[in-house]
């Protein structure tokens, strides 16, 4: 009979099921939980509950929020005039760390994917276009550079073009800092196609 104590394989378990998280992670997790006081542990076991039952969609751009409208949304300083579209939520926190867009957001909540069951009706696409009005000058598609991401937002740009709001897709090319020798073909390809005039 093995070393098993129940609710440590129960927690350790939990931990696993995290993307990214191997079985070792998942073990130091469960044992530094185990290690906190007492208060701690229910503040840690209370952030979790609180934050499933008190987070939800944004009325307007679907993105995570506490009320009604999400901080973005409910800001009177953004530009209402440009939706960025994004995949994931965790796409706006990357785009806001830049401090460059000043615009409003919308995410899909996923990407096109029928390999995995899902389609058009399973992201948030409906309520983007329900949001574009005479006031939307610009839509910016900011999916991921993936198979998925890329048929997404050609999905999207069909759908957008009969409205006449302009649309517009991030650019890719090659990261600051790197080498062009190690870029792989694709990569330099889309960076040649995406080229701008000094």
């Amino acid at each position: 009979m093995g070393y098993d104590i129940a609710p440590l394989a129960k927690l350790i378990e939990q931990f696993e099921r995290m993307p990214g998280v191997g079985k070792k992670s998942a073990q130091r997790m469960a044992f530094y939980v185990l290690n906190l006081p007492d208060q701690k542990a229910e503040e840690f076991a209370d952030a979790i509950t609180q934050a499933h039952k008190k987070i939800r969609k944004c009325s307007v751009c679907c993105n995570l929020a506490d009320g009604e409208k999400c901080s973005i949304c409910a800001s009177e300083t953004r530009d209402k005039g440009v939706i960025c579209v994004v995949e994931d939520p965790r796409d706006v926190i990357a785009i806001e760390r830049t401090r460059e867009y000043k615009g409003t957001y919308h995410v899909l909540h996923g990407a096109i994917s029928p390999m995995n069951g899902v389609g058009p009706d399973q992201l948030t696409i409906k309520e983007l276009l329900k949001r574009i009005d005479d006031s939307v000058r610009e839509i910016i598609l900011a999916t991921n550079p993936t198979i998925e991401g890329e048929a997404t937002a050609m999905y999207i740009s069909k759908l957008l073009k009969p409205l006449g709001v302009t649309v517009s897709r991030l650019a890719y090319g090659v990261p600051v800092g790197a080498d062009l020798e190690y870029a792989d073909e694709v990569t330099l390809s889309r960076a040649i196609e995406g080229r701008r005039i000094l």
